[in-house]
């Protein structure tokens, strides 16, 4: 993954994670699968990890001790209304600085057009 992805995603990553939980509670590595499944695959399972005790601690998420058929209880999070709230915010934000930068986009290939059709029409 370049470094302009690995940038964007820092930014985006919170959003993901709770959209995740918006679908159903996880625990912290069946997050890091779902967040891979859906093509994030160089995502580190400790990055997942520390967003999650971010999130826990801005009172995002509630955590349930749940037991494990391996070694101690799984912490299993489920968004809270505080969490769909922000989620809904992420969207919200998303949305906008999508269309924001689509419009560029569209824009950039209008120029690179007209200066296609200048330059062939300066050569004939």
């Amino acid at each position: 993954m370049g470094k302009q992805m690995t940038e964007m995603l820092k930014g985006t990553l919170e959003g993901i994670v709770l959209a995740l939980l918006a679908e159903q509670p996880a625990y912290g590595y069946e997050i890091t699968t779902r967040v891979r499944d859906h093509g994030f695959t160089d995502i580190a399972e400790g990055t997942i990890y520390a967003l999650l005790v971010r999130v826990e601690q801005k009172k995002l998420v509630d955590v349930e001790k749940v037991p494990s058929e391996k070694g101690p209880p799984r912490k299993v999070y489920s968004l809270n209304p505080a969490g769909t709230q922000e989620l809904e915010e992420f969207w919200k934000t998303w949305s906008f600085l999508a269309q924001r930068i689509d419009s560029l986009r569209t824009e950039d290939t209008k120029t690179d057009t007209n200066n296609t059709d200048s330059t062939t029409n300066k050569e004939n």
